[in-house]
């Protein structure tokens, strides 16, 4: 029988402590959600390993060191709203639901959107919601947000994303510096801010994460 509550906290002890992840609210808030409820039946087993888990839909659970730092780079405040993109089986969603005011997780699967739902449910993430809609559109209804984290890594950082950021807000993505089809590639999280109705963004560490579907580079001529 596995002591879930015990490789939570080895998890946060041994993959975040000791990878950079300070932020004590951060830290708090991977320790207060169940990862094995938001992976299949089948991977429960391996929900706190430090990769990341296939979901179906070419989803994956994203390694938590990975989605720790990048959480960070975020600051999360309490009176925020966040949007999450490719948001799958809603872990990183609850665990941003810990830190912020209200957060939209935003899945192009119904399927998806359901399992979302009733774990938001099951997991008292009240202040999380999930919608249905397509990845690379966003989600204006409920925009501008504060902050915006992707699921998964994309080849480019769409416009209409980008332009759904509030004053002050932040967005953050693994992106790929990669040509479509090649399977080497080198993943930069990229962190975007806007101030003064201006957005800039830098790289903050290296990391690798499988693409969001319909995120991947567009192919080129060949001669």
């Amino acid at each position: 029988m596995i002591n879930f509550e015990q490789a939570r906290l080895n998890m946060v002890n041994c993959q975040l402590r000791t990878n950079k992840v300070t932020h004590s609210g951060v830290l708090d808030a991977f320790e207060s959600v169940a990862r094995e409820e938001y992976v299949p039946e089948v991977s429960k087993h391996i929900a706190y390993v430090d990769e990341d888990l296939a979901l179906g839909h070419g989803r994956y659970l994203m390694e938590p060191m990975i989605l720790g730092r990048m959480l960070q780079f975020l600051d999360p405040k309490e009176n925020e709203t966040a949007l999450v993109v490719g948001a799958g089986t809603g872990y990183a969603a609850t665990v941003l639901s810990k830190l912020v005011n209200v957060v939209v997780a935003l899945e192009s699967e119904d399927d998806l959107v359901d399992k979302m739902n009733e774990i938001f449910a099951s997991q008292s993430a009240e202040n999380a919601v999930a919608v249905k809609a397509d990845l690379n559109n966003g989600y204006p209804k409920q925009a501008p947000y504060d902050l915006i984290l992707f699921g998964g890594a994309v080849a480019d950082i769409p416009a209409s994303l980008i332009d759904q950021l509030a004053e002050k807000g932040r967005l953050i993505a693994v992106v790929h510096d990669s040509k479509a089809g090649d399977k080497q590639y080198l993943g930069r999280v990229t962190l975007m801010e806007k101030h003064a109705g201006n957005v800039s963004g830098r790289i903050v560490f290296d990391a690798n994460t499988p693409l969001l579907p319909g995120f991947e580079a567009e192919e080129g001529f060949s001669f």
